[in-house]
């Protein structure tokens, strides 16, 4: 075989084996995303890199981020750089569920977010809502479950449009409406939703407070709010520095205010006015752990991290988005640890009424 040949097949040999990962690992549960289409969401791909840093800078000056003037731009800035990622490696729904024997991880996100609903009690042709939507994956798994119209609100401009995206692709964007706002300031009237849910999203706020008393003012009375919060546990403890570094990685690459404590969750909720109605962790035993996706995980993730290096090299993929997806993998072991030091939960769940006008 002659040199020609030789470098001839060697090139086929090397477009085939990226066509074969793009086409076959280039997307997650549902065909929307695929790599050659990862960006920095609404930021513009040359400034991915500088957001990236930008992101980082949050924390050299950690006091910054507890307020909540600080936090919106923090929180925007995390998901602009993540969601291609996520969705791509993960799907549409941007949280954890326990696994279940039997089932796959979709079916297992499906009935986690399907039980949320299922608790609201609402009836078909509800108005719901959904705080802190992300691109949408458990507003169609409920409205399409409840049959009930959910609204939901997220920070992302990008998210907005993926979400928006998938809903008409799904023919659901007769039941499903996505608004661009802050949680902490909703652009909705008193007492206009029949439920409230949050899955997995509210860890973002600075002040869970503020949040609650937010969802507290737009919920009818007698209506049902559920939220599954992130925590720590009480295994927890704050002078084992082990125990520390867990949780700031996962505050790190999280972009996570700070991490609360799972005694936190029903105070605050009484103290904005809820009755609380039932509180449980829903990833103790006998739930089966929810950190094995991301441990299953691992040989994706270095296939799918030497795809993205090639896509930032050839100049397809923002630069950044190495860093971006390096940071996702620290991350995702920094989860698994708390996982199975039981010091960390991202499904503590509460059910809250909102007291009936007298």
């Amino acid at each position: 075989m002659d040199s020609l040949t030789l470098i001839c097949t060697a090139a086929l040999l090397a477009a085939g084996g990226l066509y074969w990962f793009v086409c076959f690992f280039g997307s997650a549960e549902v065909k929307g995303k695929r790599a050659v289409q990862l960006t920095g969401g609404s930021i513009d791909k040359e400034n991915v890199q500088d957001n990236y840093k930008q992101y980082w800078s949050f924390f050299r000056s950690p006091k910054e981020i507890e307020t909540a003037d600080k936090v919106p731009v923090f929180v925007d800035t995390f998901y602009n750089l993540v969601t291609d990622i996520y969705e791509w490696g993960w799907g549409q729904s941007f949280h954890f569920s326990p696994s279940l024997p039997g089932k796959s991880h979709r079916e297992a996100t499906r009935i986690h977010e399907e039980m949320a609903v299922d608790l609201l009690g609402v009836k078909p042709g509800a108005r719901i809502l959904d705080a802190g939507c992300g691109v949408g994956g458990p507003m169609r798994a409920i409205a399409a479950h409840s049959k009930a119209n959910v609204v939901g609100i997220t920070i992302n401009e990008y998210q907005v449009k993926r979400a928006r995206m998938h809903n008409k692709k799904a023919g659901l964007d007769s039941l499903c409406e996505v608004v661009c706002g802050n949680f902490l300031q909703m652009p909705f009237a008193d007492n206009s939703f029949d439920g409230v849910y949050s899955i997995e999203a509210t860890c973002h706020a600075p002040n869970l407070e503020e949040v609650y008393r937010e969802i507290y003012r737009v919920l009818k009375p007698g209506s049902l709010y559920i939220s599954y919060e992130w925590v720590t546990t009480e295994l927890y403890k704050a002078e084992d520095l082990e125990h520390v570094e867990i949780i700031h990685g996962i505050e790190r690459g999280d972009a996570l205010p700070g991490l609360r404590t799972y005694k936190d969750i029903a105070q605050v909720a009484k103290k904005v006015g809820f009755e609380v109605v039932k509180e449980k962790d829903l990833a103790k035993p006998p739930s089966h752990p929810w950190w094995t996706r991301l441990k299953m995980g691992r040989i994706a993730y270095w296939r799918n991290h030497i795809l993205v290096t090639i896509l930032a090299f050839l100049g397809i993929a923002p630069k950044g988005t190495v860093d971006v997806h390096e940071m996702l993998f620290v991350t995702a072991d920094y989860l698994s640890q708390g996982g199975e030091k039981g010091i960390f939960s991202p499904m503590h769940m509460i059910l809250c009424r909102k007291p009936a006008a007298e």
